[in-house]
């Protein structure tokens, strides 16, 4: 028997709230740790040793000997998805004078949709930090596929350092499952694509001069998605003067991501986002606002990121100053 819960779930308020998507920002966490379906709160899912898959048994067989026989095996994990949520409470005096100027056709404003188009703004920006401290994250990846480079003149911001060599060896360093998706912020996009090296080689000019295009990188270094992170968060605590950063960080992510890897079925992939059921909104009725009381608008989602095979990743530190 299903729970009872004090909430209403609104379709159209839950329309918006899968729907919403800011065109000024681009936060990438859907395409950096993609979504994928599970059946429940907890589910389980397995871990097979790559030496398996990758080691030549002695397959002849005799006349009338025994056919060879393996035998896999696999470590059962167990998993779950966490619950996000942000809720907003409204004054039904302020839904009654927005809704009697909206039948007057003097405004379109809808506190209920103003504040679930928010909320859900505010729940993207979250998954958008921990998306990132996931793939910028060193213990993510196996040791020897990061690349922490030190010296200022190695970095990508220096006109004589190398990038293309930096880059080729991080697409090298997974040694079974080459990287199909890189990932970094847009201040390091800006400065890459400038860097004079990099658009020798891409374009086949001889001076360096002008921009390399997101097509072009991705056509030459041989990957499906070029992800570039444009979000940002305000690092300032409650009460302090607004501090806006970059939710991406100065490193470059090479991951190899397989859409059709599920927690069920298996599939090798960095890593995925299980979630379970969609994002939903809806209204809670709450007499405690205000003198005639209010309605509580509410947005949440359950989900939770996982890495799940550190070898198929690569990670870039530091690539600007």
């Amino acid at each position: 028997m299903a729970p009872l819960r004090p909430f209403t779930v609104n379709p159209v308020l839950t329309g918006i709230a899968i729907a919403y998507v800011n065109p000024d920002v681009a936060l990438i966490a859907d395409e950096a740790l993609p979504r994928v379906e599970v059946g429940g709160e907890v589910f389980k899912w397995t871990e097979y040793p790559v030496h398996e898959a990758f080691t030549a048994p002695d397959t002849r067989v005799g006349r009338k000997g025994r056919v060879p026989e393996v035998e896999f095996s696999g470590t059962e994990r167990d998993g779950s998805v966490e619950t996000f949520g942000l809720q907003d409470g409204i004054p039904n005096s302020d839904i009654e004078a927005a809704k009697a100027q909206r039948d007057k056709g003097l405004s379109s404003y809808d506190p209920l949709a103003h504040a679930t188009t928010w909320l859900s703004h505010l729940l993207r920006v979250d998954r958008e930090t921990r998306v990132a401290a996931a793939v910028q994250n060193p213990d993510n990846y196996l040791p020897a596929n990061v690349t922490n480079i030190v010296t200022a003149a190695d970095r990508f911001d220096d006109a004589n350092s190398d990038p293309e060599a930096i880059l080729d060896a991080a697409f090298a360093a997974p040694l079974v499952f080459r990287p199909n998706t890189v990932t970094m912020s847009e201040a390091v996009w800006n400065v890459l694509r400038k860097h004079p090296q990099l658009v020798k080689s891409v374009k086949g000019t001889t001076t360096g001069a002008g921009k390399i295009a997101r097509a072009e990188f991705i056509e030459y270094f041989e990957i499906k998605k070029l992800l570039i992170g444009a979000g940002y968060v305000n690092a300032a605590r409650a009460g302090q003067p607004t501090d806006l950063r970059q939710i991406w960080g100065k490193d470059i992510s090479l991951t190899y991501l397989d859409s059709l890897a599920r927690p069920g079925t298996g599939g090798v992939t960095w890593g995925f986002s299980p979630s379970f059921g969609a994002r939903i909104a809806g209204t809670i009725e709450d007499a405690s606002i205000g003198l005639h009381g209010g309605q509580v608008v509410r947005v949440g989602e359950m989900i939770k990121e996982f890495v799940v095979a550190k070898a198929a990743g690569a990670l870039i530190r530091n690539a600007i100053s």
